[in-house]
């Protein structure tokens, strides 16, 4: 599981229903959930 950060609750959290896309700049991320509030959270992967 990843790891995240979420601003609604403001500390970090395993997200929920993970998934890897890819962002405009080619850049891959993480996209989740926030497992207690369900608010939608990134994690920003490296360039490798």
């Amino acid at each position: 599981m990843a790891e995240g950060y979420c601003v609604k609750c403001k500390a970090k959290r395993e997200m929920a229903e993970a998934q890897e896309v890819t962002m405009k700049n080619k850049r891959k991320a993480l996209k989740g959930k926030c497992p207690s509030c369900g608010t939608g959270m990134y994690k920003i992967l490296g360039k490798a």
